[in-house]
C-alpha cells in the first residue's frame, strides 16, 4: 500500500461531497498536469489511502482521508466538449488523461491546517511543504502519513 495527497478547491470539490456521493465513492478526474497524471496512471493502486487536501479557501490543509477503490484509468471528461476539463488533442485511442475513483472513509474532526503541517519535524521533504510543490496529486511517505494522522487525531 501507498499513501498520497490530493489537492481540491472546497467549493468545486470537498470531503463532506465525497462522503454525500452514492456509495460515498468518486472518480477523482480533472487533473492536468502530466506529473500528477502519471501518478494517476502509473503508480496509483487499489487500496492506497489517500488525504483530502482543501486548498485555495479559507481553512488550508488536511480535511479527512479516502482510498483508492479503483486505478488509473481513462479521464473520460478529457473527451466531452461539454466538460472544463475538455482536451481536444486528446485521443480515446491513446488518452492523455487519467482518474482514479476513490471511497471516503473519514472526515478529521478540525482541519490539519498547512501551517501546522509546515512545523512538523519529520515533515520536510513532503511536496506540499517544499517551495514550488504545488502538484494537485503527490506522494506520502508512510512515515508522514502517520505523523500527520496522529497529529490531526
Amino acid at each position: 500500500m501507498a499513501y498520497w495527497l490530493f489537492k481540491t478547491e472546497p467549493d468545486a470539490f470537498s470531503i463532506d461531497d465525497l462522503a454525500s456521493r452514492p456509495n460515498q465513492t468518486e472518480p477523482w478526474d480533472g487533473v492536468r498536469n502530466y506529473q500528477a497524471r502519471n501518478f494517476l496512471r502509473d503508480d496509483i493502486a487499489l487500496g492506497d489511502l489517500v488525504y483530502i487536501y482543501h486548498s485555495s479557501c479559507k481553512n488550508v490543509g488536511i480535511a479527512g482521508v479516502a482510498e483508492v477503490v479503483k486505478a488509473g484509468y481513462p479521464d473520460t471528461t478529457q473527451f466531452t466538449p461539454e466538460s472544463k476539463y475538455f482536451d481536444p488533442k486528446s485521443d480515446p485511442a491513446t488518452p492523455r488523461w487519467f482518474r482514479v475513483d476513490v471511497k471516503f472513509v473519514e472526515k478529521f474532526e478540525k482541519v490539519l491546517s498547512l501551517s501546522d503541517i509546515k512545523q512538523m519535524q519529520g515533515i520536510t521533504e513532503l511536496p506540499l511543504v517544499k517551495k514550488g510543490g504545488r502538484l494537485s496529486v503527490m506522494p506520502v511517505t508512510e512515515q508522514e502519513w502517520q505523523q500527520l494522522y496522529a497529529a490531526a487525531k
